[in-house]
């Protein structure tokens, strides 16, 4: 656990957020049924939750306490995509003063409107994050993610201004303009992927530069799931301070949580957002520290309330107070994706976990493709892993051995024996988002 960073005093910050975030377990619960019977009188005004409702038998009188919040029926992303393009919107079209969504990779794009009373808390919840990680006005912060439908860039960009740092709107893509921009505008804070921070690094390399000689101190990351391993491959080959945070268009954006100085957990905001975290096939409460899927209701979200939303991200929550003094629950990285989740002759296997694998075996990089198919009767899994320049060699008893390691590290990690291919450095596709960590050909054949 880090303390190089002691908590920040707020920049611009009101004092409204440290009360919100100090707040006793029973004063935060007051607030949260208040909202909660709020929010549901706001969505009962749409058809899908008028027929939710009406099936699972529960009003919004049947509420009483937070925990009656289970006798709700939860939202998906399937229920989204049926409501396209705004069946969901819960004020008049003429609020709507901004409009966001997914990818639409799997499908058509879910859309996610804010009114103006959204936009400020998202503001202001992203600020509150970034505060509590050390952002302070004196901060210059490059951020590189993609400006469009996706959430990260215009959540972060707000937040950042909120506190009063000054935002170089980069975008993605064009390491080297990254790079050029950032020693010549000496930013000292850089927000984008994990994956993409990487690429940062390498670039510099590549132009002779030395990535820890990079005005940056540290960095918030998002976007993609990544692990401690990652972080510290972050920290020590870019010399920053590596904080994590998390969101998701449905309920917002980035600001749902976010890492504080101690990074021992990212503090959900609570006042906010009621957050469950259950079992994935039961939807049953799982014990505190025990992984299991969020289940998020938002709490001030007006243009689009969301009701029991599954996220599918799958983490632990903690109430235990933190060293910082902030009361709110925090939770544990996302390991993974429920329904990302790859099963593999019987056995659950998250990405991460390979990626914790690789980081433990000196010579390999961050950068990895998982490829799963089904020739016959039995799953084959390849892994190709990008080893570091210093350790790509035509020495075929070095590279066995590396391979070897490779090997064994990842049975210990998943218990599955994979196919290891060492490729070259700067071999697997770069992206400026989110990364592509896997490749299921079984899907593609209708096989799962």
């Amino acid at each position: 656990m880090s303390t190089l960073f002691a908590p920040a005093e707020p920049a611009v910050e009101s004092q409204i957020f440290d009360r919100a975030e100090t707040m006793s377990r029973d004063q935060l619960a007051a607030v949260q049924l208040d909202r909660l019977r709020d929010t549901m009188q706001r969505a009962v005004t749409l058809p899908f939750y008028q027929r939710a409702f009406s099936a699972s038998g529960v009003t919004p009188a049947d509420i009483n306490t937070i925990e009656d919040i289970a006798k709700l029926p939860v939202t998906t992303k399937v229920d989204l995509r049926d409501g396209y393009p705004l069946d969901f919107l819960a004020v008049p079209r003429a609020d709507i003063v901004r409009i966001h969504g997914s990818s639409g990779t799997t499908g058509k794009p879910t859309f996610v409107p804010y009114n103006r009373n959204d936009l400020d808390v998202w503001s202001d919840l992203c600020a509150r994050f970034l505060v509590a990680g050390g952002l302070k006005s004196e901060h210059v912060c490059q951020i590189a993610f993609g400006y469009g439908m996706f959430t990260g860039a215009f959540g972060l960009h707000q937040g950042i201004e909120r506190v009063g740092a000054a935002v170089i709107p980069v975008s993605s893509g064009n390491t080297p303009r990254q790079i050029m921009i950032m020693r010549d505008l000496n930013a000292d804070v850089i927000i984008c992927t994990p994956s993409y921070a990487c690429t940062l690094a390498e670039g510099a390399v590549a132009e002779g530069i030395d990535p820890k000689t990079l005005p940056i101190q540290f960095g918030h990351f998002g976007g993609e799931p990544w692990t401690e391993d990652m972080r510290e491959c972050l920290e020590v080959g870019l010399g920053i301070k590596a904080f994590n945070n998390y969101g998701l268009s449905e309920v917002m954006g980035p600001g749902v949580s976010g890492e504080c100085a101690y990074r021992c957990g990212m503090h959900l905001q609570e006042d906010h957002f009621l957050v469950e975290c259950v079992n994935p096939e039961t939807l049953e409460p799982v014990a505190e520290g025990e992984p299991g899927e969020l289940i998020i209701t938002t709490l001030t979200k007006q243009a689009m309330p969301m009701i029991r939303y599954r996220t599918r991200d799958i983490c632990t929550i903690t109430r235990e107070q933190c060293a910082c003094g902030r009361t709110t629950m925090r939770m544990s990285r996302v390991v993974g994706r429920s329904d990302d989740m790859l099963i593999i002759k019987g056995v659950n296997v998250f990405p991460t976990q390979v990626e914790e694998a690789l980081l433990k075996v000196e010579g390999t990089t961050p950068h990895y493709l998982i490829e799963v198919d089904r020739p016959g009767s039995m799953d084959v899994v390849s892994v190709k892993v990008e080893i570091t320049p210093g350790n790509f060699s035509d020495e075929l008893k070095a590279m066995q051995q590396l391979h070897d390691a490779i090997d064994r590290a990842i049975q210990q990690v998943t218990g599955l024996r994979m196919k290891v291919e060492l490729v070259a450095p700067k071999t697997l596709e770069r992206s400026g988002g989110k990364a592509v960590r896997v490749i299921d050909h079984r899907r593609e054949k209708g096989l799962i």
